[in-house]
């Protein structure tokens, strides 16, 4: 049996943890998040109302209600999905890169919205700062958008709405998978 120098146990590690931190062998939403630049060259030449969306990405809005149907009104003839997330919920932190390549790819048909729900916030900015998504997000810190959209008990939830703007399915609880949000994405909105 061969016993394995110094060396090259050093070089085994490096190399696993070097898959770990690309993302290699992950289950769910552990993978990696588009950088602003893939993201803004997948969806550029988008309608302008979801361009509006995606000049915005990242960005915690206030307004409450009110200014959240008037987007979702704005918005009208198009699918839209709404994530409602926290930086505290350890499943919300999961999903993102989940939810935010889903946005990548379907961005040009498909409005993606933000619930940031319950958080305070310096603490939703820093989070946005280290998991930058492709749109932006709507600050609910008394869960009354949620509340309003559907979202039931607890984050993370996925509520999406078809063309006409009416509700038309909750997801209640992560999406570790992206098959499954995709799957959903499909479902629910009417793309391919």
């Amino acid at each position: 049996m061969r016993v394995p120098t110094a060396a090259g146990a050093c070089t085994l590690v490096v190399l696993a943890l070097a898959l770990l931190a690309s993302g290699c062998g992950s289950q769910g939403g552990e993978g990696t998040l588009p950088t602003p630049a893939q993201a803004r060259a997948a969806l550029a030449g988008s309608p302008p109302v979801l361009a509006a969306l995606h000049r915005q990405a990242g960005e915690l809005l206030d307004g409450g209600v009110p200014a959240f149907d008037a987007r979702l009104a704005a918005l009208r003839g198009r699918p839209v999905v709404v994530n409602a997330w926290a930086s505290w919920c350890h499943p919300c932190r999961r999903e993102m890169p989940v939810l935010a390549r889903a946005a990548v790819r379907y961005g040009r048909r498909v409005a993606f919205l933000g619930l940031d729900v319950g958080d305070a916030a310096g603490d939703a900015q820093g989070f946005l700062r280290a998991h930058w998504i492709p749109y932006p997000s709507y600050v609910d810190q008394d869960f009354r958008i949620a509340a309003h959209v559907g979202v039931g008990s607890g984050v993370p939830t996925t509520v999406f709405f078809d063309r006409s703007g009416e509700r038309a399915y909750v997801h209640q609880g992560p999406y570790v998978d992206e098959a499954a949000l995709l799957a959903d994405v499909r479902r629910y909105t009417g793309v391919s």
